[in-house]
């Protein structure tokens, strides 16, 4: 199991890497899927410079990840 930290509301933050491998290891099984595959990427702003990055392919896979917005 990962070992990862708790935001004050009890969710896992994870990082950038976790969730493009998570993104890498579907496309990979919607390629080689002899049928139609579909895959989504959603990203919503949370509070406490986070983002939860939700990958839809046939199930939902959800991430909380640190966000630092950039001085524009």
């Amino acid at each position: 199991m990962q070992n990862l930290e708790k935001t004050a509301d009890g969710k896992a933050v994870q990082s950038n890497g976790q969730v493009l491998s998570k993104l890498n290891e579907l496309y990979m099984e919607a390629f080689a899927h002899d049928g139609f595959a579909e895959i989504r990427v959603e990203l919503r702003i949370l509070r406490r410079g986070q983002k939860e990055v939700i990958l839809h392919c046939g199930k939902q896979y959800r991430f909380v990840v640190d966000y630092a917005p950039s001085a524009s």
